[in-house]
């Protein structure tokens, strides 16, 4: 068992915080840092890239939750005080609210196993997205962590950017409003993160805050089809219904969920699959997913589903 060791304050301010468990010194060092930088940060499980905390679903609605749950972000704090309670005591991993701190960070990540042999990785694919723009990310701070790198931004003002996945690239993740990242400091299973670049943060470029901003979507109109049976009809509309409330980074595994379970019906004969794919099509684009990435997900979809229907299921 560390001993605890007592933490002072400046001149003026109360003479003592609580004592810390030396274990959870380097941690309490990290999420005051970024604190410092006004950055707010939340605790993570010891070891765990997992929120502390109650989940939403488990919310006993006292405290701060008095009024409704509080997300992560939401708790998200700057305050000394409460950084030093949150850490005295527990080695959490340190969580920077990249909303709340008005950072846009780019997550680079390697190729997962089962990807084909040359693959490109979070960093060769941001390497090309530059080259085809003809630019040069500016120098900035960059953290290495246990799979990848985390290159920081200042957010844009006036635009309240969102996480994305895939947005820029394969294996290029950026963490926004309604998200965070691991801090500097912090250890997990797979490796630790570390400041691989300390220099000061730049802004994200112009070029590439256009890219991740949202373009403004139509209103989506529902869908109504006129062949096929009653039943095929109604699930065809009900698919695409949810197709339209897809958010990005889920919108394609979206759209191929959906035309699966529309896939059944052309299989079976009750809905010609031109309709299908007209209707699916037509609600795919209206989320931003591109034309041709949507039409080859939904003839992937369709195609799998009818080729593997039994007889039975056919006749």
């Amino acid at each position: 068992m560390t001993q605890p060791v007592q933490i002072r304050r400046a001149p003026g301010s109360p003479p003592t915080l609580p004592a810390v468990d030396l274990e959870c010194l380097p941690l309490l060092a990290s999420a005051l840092t970024a604190a410092e930088r006004g950055w707010p940060v939340i605790p993570l499980h010891p070891g765990s890239k997992r929120p502390a905390g109650h989940a939403e679903r488990t919310c006993p609605r006292t405290g701060r939750c008095t009024d409704g749950h509080r997300t992560p972000e939401e708790r998200a704090t700057t305050d000394p005080e409460l950084i030093h309670a949150a850490w005295a005591h527990r080695p959490y991993n340190v969580g920077i609210a990249t909303g709340p701190a008005g950072l846009l960070v780019i997550d680079l990540d390697p190729v997962k196993a089962e990807e084909p042999e040359g693959a490109p990785d979070g960093a060769t694919s941001l390497q090309a997205l530059c080259e085809r723009a003809g630019q040069v990310l500016p120098d900035t701070y960059r953290v290495r962590t246990a799979r990848g790198e985390h290159l920081y931004f200042t957010a844009p003002t006036g635009v309240r950017l969102k996480c994305s996945v895939d947005r820029l690239g394969p294996h290029i993740d950026t963490r926004a409003w309604g998200g965070y990242v691991v801090a500097p400091g912090s250890t997990t299973p797979d490796g630790a993160y570390e400041v691989a670049r300390d220099a000061p943060v730049a802004e994200l470029p112009g070029w590439l805050a256009a890219l991740l901003t949202e373009p403004d979507r139509p209103a989506p109109v529902p869908v109504r089809v006129h062949d096929g049976t009653r039943a095929a009809r109604v699930a065809l509309e009900r698919e695409c219904a949810v197709i339209a409330t897809a958010t990005d980074g889920g919108r394609n595994s979206t759209v191929h969920r959906s035309a699966c379970k529309v896939a059944r019906f052309v299989a079976w004969g009750d809905l010609p699959r031109d309709v299908a794919e007209q209707a699916i099509q037509g609600a795919g684009e209206a989320t931003g997913l591109p034309p041709a990435e949507c039409r080859t997900t939904i003839r992937s979809a369709l195609d799998w589903v009818i080729a593997h229907a039994t007889p039975r299921e056919a006749a």
